[in-house]
């Protein structure tokens, strides 16, 4: 909360940032809690978080989520309505996500397994060569 303070204080007032200021202290005061739960686990659990597996793969899949989202948003737009544009896009975004997150296999076999109808979807991910 410290950090979300400092950076509300400090950016708000700038003139070409304003508003935004908040969101940008937002998300460097969940990167910071973010890091802190990290380095609690690795010390009480002594658990291997690998930085590859657990932080770069999710956000280059939130990458390429909001790029193809953005994308489709823009091309959709000038064609339909805003609210159905946004729509159609949420859900591509999801869909994209959840492909991105296998394709860059954020899971393991076992992890899927743990899901409700982990064992199906493991068979399909299998038979597609995914995994």
């Amino acid at each position: 909360m410290i950090v979300k303070l400092i950076l509300n204080l400090i950016l708000v007032p700038i003139p070409s940032i304003g508003v935004n200021g908040a969101a940008i202290a937002s998300v460097a005061c969940h990167l910071v809690a973010f890091g802190i739960s990290i380095m609690a686990l690795k010390k009480t659990i002594r658990i291997k978080l690998g930085l590859k597996r657990f932080v770069i793969k999710p956000i280059l899949a939130t990458a390429i989520m909001a790029i193809c989202s953005y994308f489709i948003y823009s091309m959709l737009l000038g064609i339909i309505a805003e609210k159905l544009a946004t729509i159609i896009a949420i859900v591509f975004a999801i869909v994209i996500y959840g492909a991105a997150i296998i394709a860059l296999r954020v899971f393991s076999k076992q992890e899927i397994k743990m899901l409700p109808a982990g064992n199906k979807i493991c068979m399909i991910l299998e038979k597609l060569k995914i995994y």
